[in-house]
């Protein structure tokens, strides 16, 4: 039987957010806690629904990365992956992805946080990264996003972009929040806050 396993990543294999993590890792938490107190109204509404959560995360993305130099932008997302997020994975998580290994299923993550600091830790375990892009020109990120957030019906758009779903016998999915629903929906299997 042939099995893709899509993961969702913030709260599903790691215990918190990695975007607001990775912004005070980057930042510091004197600009980390000034910032998202600036935001903290929107951020408000956007839990209510009211405001769209890829227009308010292009705003506090932009706030935080807008004019940053691509490689020193890069060189911090791996040191990132290095000295901070392996304290942020849940164990069960990896035993997940370590049974799906071991029965050489194809593991592929699913992200709205920017694939720059998922794929240095994905990579070396073999697992392939679906997530949101950020916009670089002339080596600086200019702040914006550089694809839709990929979170609710986005995850499922990208996820067909990129992947065959007929060549698979079975889909797992696991996730943790409502920007997992549509990937449950289109999973034969799925988990929902699996590992605790």
């Amino acid at each position: 039987m042939k099995t893709l396993a899509l993961f969702d990543f913030d709260g599903t294999i790691t215990t918190r957010d990695t975007f607001t993590s990775f912004v005070k890792f980057y930042h510091g938490s004197v600009k980390f806690t000034a910032g998202f107190l600036f935001f903290s109204p929107l951020l408000a509404l956007m839990k209510l629904g009211v405001y769209d959560n890829g227009l308010v995360k292009n705003m506090v993305f932009s706030y935080f990365f807008k004019g940053e130099e691509e490689h020193k932008f890069n060189e911090k997302c791996r040191s990132y992956c290095t000295t901070v997020l392996p304290s942020l994975i849940r164990e069960g998580a990896i035993d997940q992805i370590y049974d799906h290994t071991e029965n050489n299923n194809k593991i592929v993550i699913v992200s709205a946080s920017p694939e720059n600091w998922i794929i240095p830790w994905a990579k070396p375990l073999g697992i392939d990264v679906i997530s949101t892009l950020v916009e670089i020109k002339d080596g600086k990120l200019t702040g914006l996003l550089g694809s839709k957030n990929c979170y609710g019906p986005e995850k499922v758009v990208r996820i067909n972009k990129q992947l065959s779903l007929s060549e698979y016998d079975q889909i797992e999915a696991y996730g943790d929040s409502r920007g997992d629903k549509e990937m449950f929906e289109i999973a034969t299997k799925s988990s929902y806050k699996p590992f605790r």
